[in-house]
């Protein structure tokens, strides 16, 4: 999986599709850019928050910052959410809330922005609703596990480029 993840890497920092994320080049986008701080992929903008919050109270400092936590549409993506995560992780904290939730009805998550739920990374034998609603990310696999949605966590929010 490791191997698979810098492969992926390698071959966007040869694309030009990353940037703000390790040394990759920058892709540029006519007036479409990212607030200094936040790490760009295409048309979206990325950014760890290191203050533990529970999921709730992470969808609304997202929400604060113009955006929501983190939906996530691909393996690329998927990635570029783990290297971020973990470049927010202090203390003895190995995972990050990302915006997936099945609290409305049980079994069926949904991302707390509306967009479609068409990809998932859940690691072996997840999700299990008894852990909890809210699903978090492993950084160091990428792969995501079910949480009670009071449990604090760090946690990724994005935005759309340009906002």
């Amino acid at each position: 999986m490791a191997l698979a993840l810098r492969s992926l890497f390698l071959l966007c920092g040869l694309t030009g599709l990353l940037t703000g994320v390790g040394s990759f080049p920058t892709r540029v986008f006519k007036d479409v850019n990212c607030p200094e701080g936040w790490t760009q992929l295409d048309l979206k903008c990325y950014i760890g928050e290191d203050d533990p919050r529970t999921f709730q109270d992470a969808e609304a400092v997202c929400n604060i910052l113009g955006g929501n936590l983190v939906s996530i549409a691909s393996d690329l993506e998927n990635a570029v959410v783990g290297e971020i995560g973990q470049t927010v992780i202090t203390g003895t904290f190995m995972t990050v809330w990302i915006g997936l939730f099945d609290n409305i009805e049980e079994g069926t998550y949904f991302w707390t922005d509306g967009t479609n739920n068409d990809h998932d990374n859940f690691d072996t034998g997840e999700p299990v609703s008894a852990n909890g609603d809210c699903v978090e990310m492993v950084t160091s696999t990428a792969a995501w596990n079910t949480e009670t949605c009071t449990t604090e966590l760090p946690f990724i929010c994005t935005k759309a480029a340009g906002h």
